[in-house]
């Protein structure tokens, strides 16, 4: 894959509080997250979070962002209060190897590249609110969406990392292989074997989480050979992981941010369809 864009942007360290200045080296995978944060301005600046039990919001002058909390990886370093620090130097901490600093620097990312304003002229297309008749499929579902292409290919192989919900529908109609961390079903393979399973997928569905695990930028290597769709909360919707090849970003946008509030610190509260919405951008035809 050529993108002169992976080596172009953020690549020096500058006297941030907050800055992982071994992660500014060219041409390594850490290239991935400088060009994302380097985009971003300086002028914006963190006015709440919260680290939720299982959901992670930032929110910023630009507005809100959400990720997954992942928990794990290295000792958390960064614990001081974010409110009133520029928005980019938090998203520096997309970059940690504690992956709930992690979390918080991926909803930082999100606070900024996920809005309509930034993704309407990309032809966003956004879901409505609303389930289809057995509740388990919204309208835009990036599964479904595929489906027909995956179908009439002949004997299509899929990668799923990530065990979604509804996943298993895919082997109905395709070789399904679903990579796992944790794996809890019959289903489900240890994700080690992406090395294996991944470079001879025809169709790779790709959690957002694996941006905050950093196992994002191996993973778009290993899907190079076929179509790479990213999928859930965590992905950050920028333009820039196109240069990636990846196809679509199936995502969200803040849609409530009162219930966004409500929901990542009660750890309960209806999260999708209510204050999320379900987002798609799709790489334009060449």
């Amino acid at each position: 894959m050529s993108c002169p864009e992976r080596t172009c942007t953020a690549n020096t360290a500058d006297k941030r509080n907050i800055s992982l200045p071994e992660t500014h080296g060219r041409n390594t995978p850490w290239k991935f997250y400088n060009h994302l944060i380097g985009k971003m301005p300086d002028d914006i600046y963190v006015r709440d979070y919260c680290l939720g039990t299982h959901w992670t919001y930032m929110e910023a002058d630009c507005g809100m962002g959400v990720s997954f909390t992942c928990k794990g990886g290295g000792k958390r370093t960064h614990k001081f209060d974010l409110r009133g620090r520029r928005l980019k130097e938090v998203a520096e901490l997309a970059k940690s190897w504690n992956f709930e600093e992690a979390s918080l620097g991926v909803a930082a990312l999100n606070a900024w590249y996920a809005r309509p304003e930034l993704l309407d002229p990309l032809g966003a297309a956004y879901d409505e609110p609303i389930e289809l008749p057995d509740g388990s499929i919204r309208k835009i579902d990036a599964f479904e969406m595929y489906r027909p292409r995956i179908s009439a290919h002949e004997n299509a192989c899929v990668t799923v990392v990530g065990h979604f919900p509804n996943v298993n529908r895919i082997s109905e109609y395709a070789q399904l292989t679903v990579l796992e961390r944790n794996c809890t079903s019959a289903l489900d393979t240890p994700d080690p074997a992406c090395e294996y399973v991944v470079p001879a997928s025809d169709y790779t569905f790709i959690t957002g989480v694996t941006i905050i695990n950093k196992t994002a930028p191996r993973l778009l290597e290993l899907a190079k050979n076929g179509t790479t769709v990213f999928v859930g909360p965590s992905v950050v919707m920028s333009p820039f992981l196109f240069d990636w090849d990846v196809e679509t970003l199936a995502g969200s946008v803040v849609a409530d941010p009162e219930k966004v509030r409500f929901a990542v610190k009660s750890g309960s509260g209806q999260l999708f369809g209510e204050a999320l919405q379900m987002c798609t951008v799709t790489r334009p035809k060449e």
